[in-house]
């Protein structure tokens, strides 16, 4: 039996849209206030995606974190009564399908923990395929319109997540933030929402895009054939994209990925596909999807005003 895997990547392109007011809260039970600007929220891995819980409009439920995406999404199926006034609809792209006539809603505060964000737009989506494929009461997704605002530190070591606010720089407001210690860093360029990073695979350099919630990394078939002999094939997967469209894929793993001299990756779990379309819609030239299978390898801050990430040292484990 094909396992199922979920590709959250988001790119809203331009629009002529609508809003509807909201005054009220969405917040999160389970943060743990360390400072006025600094929150650390755990979260759970439901197969390989990042979420958490929160609260919105006297609903409780989980969203998931998703660099992939341009804004924060409500779930259709539990946020209803939003209607489109004008006849030229947004639209928003996933991995190899389009979604037509997303809603837009706006949300007056949107508080994490003390940290308060206001005046930020949602866009609202049928998520239904995800919510029962996950078996999960979904919510929503919480994308780049969201994190851009503060460093995201990644931590799959302790399923958490360290928000801390940051200025127009992209310093951060709070001096001693972190026990652990960084090891070394990367810079990346930001292509409209998206991390771009560039990576050596087997003497090739070739660029990535950065999805905390790609359940599989993704390789564009078209690379360079010298980087594609690093992909060892072993099956066929399902993939479904954002609006609930199925492809089938060639899965296997990728082998001699490098960052810096220092920061490299063992094989990771990769499907090889087209990302023409993708590639299309954000109007870049991406050889591959990083997500998963990255940060569970290296835990990862990522800094978009700096455009920058920050690789921390793995914990030690006495046995």
């Amino acid at each position: 039996m094909r396992k199922t895997f979920y590709i959250l990547l988001f790119c809203l392109l331009p629009f002529v849209g609508f809003s509807k007011e909201s005054y009220n809260v969405l917040s999160f039970p389970q943060a743990e206030f360390l400072t006025s600007n600094t929150t650390r929220i755990p979260f759970q891995l439901v197969d390989h995606l990042i979420v958490i819980e929160a609260q919105l409009l006297d609903q409780k439920g989980n969203f998931i974190i998703d660099t992939g995406s341009e804004s924060l999404i409500l779930n259709k199926n539990h946020f209803k009564g939003y209607h489109s006034n004008l006849n030229t609809p947004k639209q928003t792209t996933g991995i190899f399908d389009f979604i037509d006539n997303p809603l837009e809603k706006r949300l007056k505060e949107f508080i994490i923990k003390d940290l308060i964000i206001q005046n930020k737009l949602s866009d609202v989506i049928d998520l239904s395929h995800i919510e029962s494929s996950k078996k999960m009461h979904l919510l929503g997704i919480i994308g780049y319109d969201i994190l851009k605002d503060f460093e995201i530190f990644i931590d799959m070591h302790l399923n958490q997540i360290t928000l801390s606010k940051i200025n127009n720089e992209g310093d951060k407001l709070d001096d001693s933030v972190y026990l652990e210690k960084i090891i070394d860093s990367v810079d990346f360029k930001l292509k409209n929402h998206t991390i771009v990073i560039k990576a050596n695979v087997n003497g090739k350099i070739l660029k990535f895009g950065l999805d905390t919630a790609a359940e599989y990394n993704q390789l564009n078939k078209k690379i360079d054939k010298v980087a594609l002999k690093q992909f060892f094939p072993k099956r066929r997967l399902q993939l479904i994209g954002a609006s609930g469209q199925k492809i089938e894929v060639l899965a296997g793993k990728l082998y001699r990925v490098k960052l810096t001299k220092t920061i490299y990756y063992g094989p990771m779990h990769t499907i090889l596909t087209n990302l023409n379309q993708m590639n299309n819609a954000f109007g870049t030239k991406l050889d591959g999807v990083l997500g998963y299978e990255f940060f569970r390898q290296q835990r990862t801050i990522i800094n978009y005003k700096k455009e920058k990430l920050y690789f921390v040292k793995n914990p030690l484990y006495k046995q």
